[in-house]
């Protein structure tokens, strides 16, 4: 029987972040992928006891029959950088696509587009276009960007700008420019240059749906001979595409939760995932915490078709408090019209959503914050690296573990695990 509670959305809000921190020492943080990607370390936290081995050896642990569901979007080469004639040395870093919005309409274009970008050094570039000529498969062009002042800044969140590209040479695309001149970005605390090597080691080995500006690096550690493991094993695999942004690294500066703006990410899942989800009781292994957080704001989509079944994708967009807003079941159930939603309703909601307009996928967007007081509905295990201290990353795990991280943290430092997106695993089963 389902009982009303009040919501933790007080409580959660003011989680204070200095509760989230641990020693991370320089030496510690991965700088570079091991030579074979799943001879890395496996740490396994399962019902509290903690134990390792390597990921090679992953599917052994996986229950016969499971849904297991990998994120396969692909990093962009989303840094670029244009020389003044001055000599000054401007750096853009596409963050999302502006015009086109579409990601797949965006990487055709073939004459102009829009990013919201962050800018380097933009101090030194007050005015006018910024121009790089270039050559692409004997095509030459000349790619100039500018900066659209009137364009406020506050629809990226305040840190982004908008900037127009365009090119006199219709025969390229986009995506070709970006292959050609840009550059991939690996995550900040790396502290060194871009390799040619990351190119490769920085994709997991089923990455498709070009995007992201950072890896989901749990899905780093998998292989080949790992995935004929897990088809061996009768593990179902699925997969959904959610675009990392560089907010997935944005600190959180503020003493409480409260003050942290979650970044917006853009999601795309298929009408065959969510049947699977539906065949498997609504459960599975997530691949990170980009999976994660894609499969748990299904359950609040489907919500809010309960409530409105005319809903649009954009009406579909998780906001970053929804989950803690609302009277809830002791088990994190919502009710509408005095009725508890399930997440197999939730998910036949969306289904039927999609049947109704004959689309094969949902497209929407989502900027969840999963914290200690968030209930998980559809992910009972989860694929992931070690996370930075003070984190949203980090809370998110010890919502996973119901506080239970420290146990993890602890034994991974004092046992040699490689911290961060090139670092080690763990399989989490709380």
């Amino acid at each position: 029987m389902f009982k009303i509670h009040k919501p933790m959305l007080d409580e959660t809000k003011h989680i204070k972040i200095s509760d989230y921190d641990y020693p991370l020492p320089d030496e510690r943080i991965a700088k570079f992928p091991l030579n074979q990607r799943d001879q890395s370390k496996l740490l396994l936290y399962k019902h509290g006891e903690v134990s390792e081995d390597v990921f090679c050896n992953l599917p052994k642990y996986l229950p016969n029959g499971a849904l297991m569901v990998f994120n396969n979007t692909k990093v962009i080469q989303a840094r670029m950088h244009f020389r003044k004639e001055t000599g000054a040395l401007i750096e853009i870093f596409l963050m999302e696509p502006a015009q086109p919005t579409d990601y797949e309409l965006m990487f055709q274009t073939n004459s102009e587009c829009s990013w919201l970008c962050m800018i380097g050094n933009l101090k030194k570039w007050k005015e006018g276009e910024l121009r790089r000529s270039f050559e692409i498969n004997g095509n030459k062009l000349v790619l100039t960007a500018s900066v659209d002042r009137s364009k406020a800044s506050d629809l990226a969140g305040g840190t982004n700008h908008w900037v127009d590209f365009k090119w006199d040479n219709a025969k390229v695309s986009f995506a070709e420019i970006l292959e050609a001149v840009g550059e991939l970005p690996i995550p900040p605390y790396l502290n060194r240059e871009t390799q040619e090597s990351d190119k490769e080691t920085y994709q997991t080995i089923y990455s498709k749906i070009k995007g992201s500006v950072a890896a989901p690096t749990a899905g780093l550690h998998f292989t080949d001979a790992v995935l004929e493991q897990l088809d061996k094993a009768g593990i179902l695999r699925d997969e959904l595409t959610l675009h990392v942004g560089a907010g997935t690294f944005k600190p959180v500066k503020s003493s409480e939760i409260e003050g942290h703006n979650m970044h917006t990410e853009y999601i795309v899942v298929h009408r065959h995932t969510l049947e699977n989800l539906l065949s498997h009781d609504c459960s599975a292994i997530a691949v990170g915490t980009t999976s994660v957080r894609t499969l748990e704001s299904l359950y609040y989509m489907g919500v809010k078709l309960e409530r409105n079944a005319n809903a649009t994708e954009d009406d579909l967009h998780v906001n970053q408090w929804e989950p803690y807003a609302e009277d809830v079941t002791e088990d994190g159930f919502i009710k509408v019209n005095g009725q508890v939603v399930t997440v197999q309703r939730a998910i036949q909601n969306l289904l039927d959503y999609l049947k109704k307009d004959d689309l094969e996928a949902l497209h929407s967007s989502t900027q969840i914050i999963i914290a200690p007081g968030f209930q998980y509905k559809i992910v009972k295990m989860l694929v992931t690296n070690f996370h930075q201290p003070q984190s949203t990353l980090l809370l998110l795990v010890s919502a996973f573990l119901h506080g239970d991280w420290h146990k993890v943290y602890d034994y991974a430092l004092q046992h040699d695990f490689r911290f961060l997106s090139y670092g080690d695993s763990s399989l989490l089963i709380p």
